[in-house]
């Protein structure tokens, strides 16, 4: 069932990719950031129920209220591009942004225009000074804006669930341009299994569980040993079965 259930996902899929590319364009030009960000937020609503044709299930745990007002750092494991619509849309609030690799950045509808325009930035992991430049660009936008910004410290995602080493120089360039910063730890679990296959089929009945740990102020803590206690956090909680 998985393959028949998959070509309709990925209708569903390219259908809301090339409606939402016009529509969060106009957004942005005619009405302005909140409209279009309001565009995006429906886009990956309806791409998180989307994924219900194939039986994935949501389990979204938030473990404290979350400061509102300040900048603040979703620090994340990544197992799958399917990681992305559900902190959108889940995390709505807090209006998260990427620190994304450069080739997403063209020929991608809805999903290229949204990270050159919506505030997210995109890095060249083939040049570190072009990428700690845009990083620091996006740590003194959460400072100005308190706004969020999402960060995969393994530096590519997991394709088997098991958490890589983070890598520590983005999130301390973070902390550096956005001192008044809460980090907000998030674990995700069983996301890999959707991308076991790769891109097809995508298998049926996956259960997607979401942690979101309390947040650490960034003043509070020495830079590397909040680095360790975030780490610590989000692989703790990660369901390896």
């Amino acid at each position: 069932m998985s393959y028949p259930l998959s070509v309709i996902f990925y209708i569903l899929f390219g259908f809301f990719l090339l409606l939402f590319d016009p529509i969060q364009r106009i957004c942005l030009r005619v009405f302005g950031y909140q409209a279009h960000k309001n565009s995006v937020d429906w886009f990956n609503l309806l791409i998180v129920r989307s994924l219900h044709v194939l039986g994935t299930t949501y389990d979204v745990r938030v473990h404290s209220s979350i400061p509102n007002n300040v900048p603040i750092i979703i620090a994340s494991n990544h197992q799958s591009m399917w990681d992305i619509p559900p902190i959108i849309w889940f995390l709505r609030k807090y209006h998260p942004k990427f620190i994304s690799k450069i080739e997403l950045g063209k020929k991608i509808p809805t999903i290229s225009y949204n990270l050159k325009y919506g505030g997210s930035v995109l890095i060249d992991r083939k040049n570190p000074q072009q990428a700690t430049q845009q990083i620091q660009k996006i740590g003194r936008y959460i400072q100005e804006h308190k706004r969020s910004v999402v960060i995969f410290p393994e530096g590519t995602r997991s394709r088997d669930g098991v958490p890589k080493p983070f890598k520590r120089k983005g999130l301390l360039t973070l902390f550096k341009n956005a001192p008044d910063a809460h980090v907000l730890p998030v674990s995700i679990s069983h996301s890999w299994r959707l991308q076991r296959f790769g891109m097809f089929p995508i298998p049926i009945g996956t259960h997607l569980i979401f942690i979101v740990h309390p947040s650490l102020k960034v003043s509070e803590y020495e830079p590397d040993a909040l680095i360790n206690e975030v780490e610590a956090t989000v692989k703790s909680h990660i369901d390896l079965n």
